[in-house]
């Protein structure tokens, strides 16, 4: 193969996968953490409380493929390459004791997509075979599982074809949910609108979506519309991303993905002000410790020629050590040119 198109192929593959983990695997919460305090402090992004109550379970029940899948979600946001070694061993064992689980299917393809944002190129080539079949096993076995269904499809639209992407199989798999998952086939739909850059097509299906109490499908939905208002921003599309990021503020008032949007909107038009006042609400809301909040303080402070608070945000990001190896990477450097 030429070498060229090796690399494309490497870096096309690498980035599907952590866009699968990011915008995947993230919502993963209510459909696999049954304990519902488990499930709100992963909603919550509290990850150490998470964590804390998974190892203690384990220690008494090491077999337990809830505390194994919560132990796994919490080293997804944890930078710590060999937390995400013990994580793997025990996600192992759990496919090794409990094959028909698709819980420990799921858990192993987050783990392993941790390897991917921890590793090169070359070792997200070598993974997203079996990242792709974990996924598709958990929903051989759980055909409810949406966190499967929605990391699958991500990965299908994203890595390319000879790595085994492919647009016809995510059309199916959103199909096959439309019989007993109607409300997450249309959130599906919206993504493969998104994915054709039909972009009034994924917000008209957005809008038509009726999440119900499904904690799962509200977080997949508030994940959609923030992907489709940061198009707008990228598209210098100011008025179009205001008015969807302060409808998700208002429909999700407890959550700090709007106000974390807002801020990353008014930052673009550099009204530096406002975006610290909107960084600092979203600050306090549920999901905070789940952004990379600093990291774009940061950036906006930069930008405003604040250097002294623009250190501070940027130590706090790197000092509490989650968020993409990529951001963090990045943190590192701007830490650096400032010293």
């Amino acid at each position: 193969m030429n070498m060229n198109r090796m690399n494309r192929l490497t870096r096309n593959t690498r980035l599907a996968l952590v866009l699968m983990l990011a915008l995947g695997a993230g919502a993963a919460r209510s459909q696999l953490l049954k304990d519902p305090q488990w499930a709100a402090w992963a909603e919550a992004g509290q990850t150490e409380e998470l964590d804390r109550a998974a190892l203690a379970r384990l220690r008494s029940q090491p077999e337990d493929p809830q505390a194994i899948v919560a132990h796994a979600l919490s080293v997804l946001a944890d930078a710590n390459t060999q937390r995400s070694d013990t994580a793997a061993r025990a996600v192992q064992g759990c496919l090794n004791r409990l094959p028909e689980q698709a819980a420990c299917h799921y858990a192993m393809a987050m783990v392993q997509g941790v390897e991917v944002m921890n590793g090169g190129a070359l070792k997200a080539l070598g993974l997203a075979g079996p990242i792709r079949k974990h996924l598709i096993r958990a929903l051989e076995l759980d055909p409810l599982l949406f966190d499967a269904r929605l990391a699958l499809l991500r990965v299908y639209l994203k890595l390319p074809s000879i790595a085994g992407g492919s647009k016809a199989k995510a059309r199916e798999l959103a199909h096959a949910a439309q019989a007993r998952q109607p409300e997450h086939a249309k959130l599906l739909n919206a993504l493969l609108a998104a994915e054709a850059k039909q972009w009034p097509e994924m917000e008209r299906t957005l809008r038509s979506i009726k999440p119900g109490s499904d904690p799962g499908l509200h977080s997949a939905l508030r994940d959609a519309w923030y992907e489709l208002a940061m198009h707008w921003i990228f598209e210098q599309q100011y008025g179009q991303a205001r008015s969807l990021f302060e409808n998700l503020a208002r429909s999700y008032p407890t959550q700090a993905v709007g106000p974390f949007g807002l801020a990353r909107l008014a930052a673009a038009q550099g009204q530096f002000d406002e975006s610290a006042r909107q960084f600092e609400r979203a600050r306090a809301l549920t999901g905070a410790k789940k952004i990379p909040l600093d990291y774009r303080l940061g950036l906006m402070l930069l930008d405003k020629g604040d250097k002294v608070q623009a250190r501070a945000a940027l130590e706090r990001f790197v000092a509490g050590r989650k968020g993409s190896p990529k951001n963090l990477e990045d943190a590192r450097k701007r830490l650096a040119e400032l010293n």
